[in-house]
């Protein structure tokens, strides 16, 4: 079996808050099994509120940045992962992609009124992504499944 680690992206509309909250748990928790990484169809910049939730539970996303998926077309992955219906529908297939996933999670930056409940729906957003991730490492682990293949987001495998 090969000891090269899964790439996965994830990619949500903005890449400001659900996409950077995956990548920095996938990247924490992951260890030397994966790659994280993170895009949006759209960059905007990452919510402060992400990173305050995310520094809640011992994880920096202060230093990770928003982008568009342009940037990784042509690099290879083992899973896409779409977090928001808004970008499976912009991209629903991409060629060369192993794996694909689509988590379906509630947009914490929509919520309008006070801080604490803008806080709340991102803590909800961060909850949400925590039992994904971990039921994600969890199917992962097991050594009766090989991992995906690698591919080229774009392309043909590689």
């Amino acid at each position: 079996m090969s000891t090269d680690p899964q790439r996965v992206i994830f990619v949500c509309t903005h890449n400001s808050a659900r996409s950077q909250m995956a990548e920095g748990m996938l990247r924490t928790w992951g260890g030397d099994r994966f790659e994280a990484f993170s895009a949006g169809t759209e960059a905007t910049l990452v919510r402060p509120e992400a990173i305050h939730v995310m520094d809640e539970i011992g994880i920096d996303i202060s230093g990770q940045e928003s982008k568009t998926l342009e940037p990784f077309l042509g690099g290879s992955f083992n899973w896409l992962i779409t977090v928001c219906d808004q970008a499976r529908e912009a991209c629903p297939t991409i060629p060369g992609v192993v794996q694909q996933a689509h988590w379906s999670i509630d947009d914490p930056s929509a919520v309008e009124g006070d801080e604490k409940e803008r806080l709340a729906a991102f803590r909800m957003a961060r909850d949400t992504l925590r039992s994904r991730i971990q039921m994600f490492l969890l199917a992962a682990a097991r050594d009766d499944l090989p991992p995906p293949a690698s591919q080229r987001i774009g392309g043909e495998a590689g």
